[in-house]
């Protein structure tokens, strides 16, 4: 990078010494990307004399960011930008917080992804190519076309789905999330007054969702295998369900139910709401086939990316009949609404690369050895653990809403927080228990962990 280049502006007027305000443009334009990993800087003197200040000035700014990691000298060479630390905050500006927690509460409760997992390399890499891409002069109603065809790709590979087939590529769109994604269901194809009918114990933020576009919910029992088919009212315009991996009690619908449920939403005109939020987290055995695969007619399918790397792509996908991909269009184009598509464009650049399908294999591998940790231990202390061998969370049954209550309280003043089972009904709680979630902590913490939650969990 030239002189000339350099994005930095100083304010003589401010109380702030110049150094400081040096060091922190030159700190800002390298976390943002304007200054790159190799960017060659000037000599202190060089931008002295541009900036019109002392040497005095640039050489302790120089200091102050090469003592941060920032830039390195090359003997010979000159000052050179060095990749940008990994989660730093020096030097940035100080923001008001919350005070901390008496106790350090390690985060067990489901829904994190193992973020910790993701090769930093790859996923600078993944940004930077990404940025390379030129800016849109016009919104990606659907997503953008190297998206979509990315998608389509790992559905095929990872869930079985070949939207070649009996789905044509206009029916794969971008989303926000599978709970972003359900918000436009519900504003776009469906009307105020529908009945949608969710797994109880279930997804609140999904009855949220419904309900704030006026959307009545009722409830649809579950059990080991899933939602129960015969437990779904009748009258309803819709059925929200994780056929994969329910949530949250982690059973996976068996195959006859799978086919029942296809044929009573032809039978009776219901859509069916199918959300993959992790169904590539497999572990015992090969995935059933995506309802979405089996009826590809009345079967809205959903997935994300926050499970499988991080929410902040804000990336997911739906894959629907064509008649309910042109109305989500239509009303994205109403609303003059579109996915983001930065982190499309991240996700692009990992599958390219291979990077994508090498963080699958591993997270799988990870998550599979946390999994069987967790389970054993409890296990070998007489603890019951429910939950098919898949995802990053086990739930255990305790007997009241009061029990839960105490073992929630007691846990996080060890420094745990779990998720307990009553706040996931839409109606009254029946079922109680804990969900423990295994993927956001480090291998360390969860080790630390387990004795702790033996103690709290074991059988008196």
């Amino acid at each position: 990078m030239t002189e000339t280049a350099l994005p930095v502006t100083l304010d003589r007027s401010a109380a702030e010494p110049l150094a400081v305000q040096l060091a922190e443009a030159l700190r800002a334009a390298a976390a943002d990307g304007r200054l790159r990993s190799g960017d060659r800087l000037p000599s202190t003197r060089a931008l002295a004399e541009r900036l019109g200040v002392s040497r005095t000035v640039t050489a302790a700014a120089y200091e102050q960011l090469h003592a941060e990691g920032w830039i390195a000298g090359r003997h010979g060479s000159g000052t050179y930008v060095t990749t940008t630390p990994p989660g730093s905050l020096k030097g940035r500006p100080r923001r008001v917080s919350a005070p901390e927690p008496a106790v350090d509460v390690i985060d067990f409760a489901p829904g994190a992804p193992w973020a910790e997992g993701l090769d930093r390399a790859a996923w600078r890499r993944a940004w930077r190519a990404a940025a390379d891409s030129l800016p849109l002069f016009r919104p990606q109603r659907g997503g953008l076309p190297e998206y979509r065809e990315v998608v389509a790709e790992h559905l095929l590979r990872h869930r079985g789905l070949a939207v070649r087939g009996g789905l044509r590529e206009e029916s794969v769109l971008a989303t926000g999330g599978t709970t972003a994604a359900l918000v436009e269901l519900a504003s776009a194809v469906l009307r105020p007054g529908d009945v949608v009918a969710v797994e109880e114990p279930g997804y609140q933020r999904a009855v949220g969702a419904l309900r704030s576009a006026r959307i009545k919910v009722v409830q649809a029992p579950v059990d080991s295998e899933g939602l129960l088919v015969e437990g779904v009212p009748e009258g309803v315009r819709g059925v929200y369900c994780s056929p994969a991996h329910q949530y949250p009690m982690g059973g996976r619908m068996s195959a006859g139910r799978r086919v029942a449920l296809v044929e009573r939403a032809r039978r009776e005109g219901w859509l069916v709401i199918e959300d993959d939020y992790d169904g590539e987290l497999r572990y015992d055995v090969a995935p059933l086939p995506l309802l979405a695969a089996l009826a590809p007619d009345v079967v809205v399918h959903l997935g994300t990316t926050s499970k499988i790397l991080t929410p902040t792509l804000g990336a997911g996908w739906m894959v629907a009949p064509e008649p309910i991909a042109a109305e989500v269009l239509a009303h994205r184009d109403r609303t003059g609404t579109s996915p983001s598509a930065a982190g499309q464009r991240v996700l692009v650049e990992l599958a390219r690369t291979g990077d994508l399908g090498r963080h699958l294999r591993k997270l799988r591998r990870e998550l599979s050895e946390r999994r069987a940790l967790v389970a054993s231990t409890l296990a070998s202390a007489g603890v019951e653990v429910l939950g098919d061998d898949a995802g990053a969370h086990v739930v255990v049954l305790l007997g009241d809403a009061a029990e839960e209550r105490e073992l929630l309280v007691a846990a996080e003043a060890r420094g745990l927080r779990l998720d307990g089972l009553a706040r996931h009904h839409a109606g009254r709680p029946k079922v109680f228990g804990v969900a423990i979630g295994y993927g956001a902590c480090s291998r360390e913490q969860l080790v630390d962990a387990l004795p702790v939650l033996v103690e709290l969990l074991r059988p008196s």
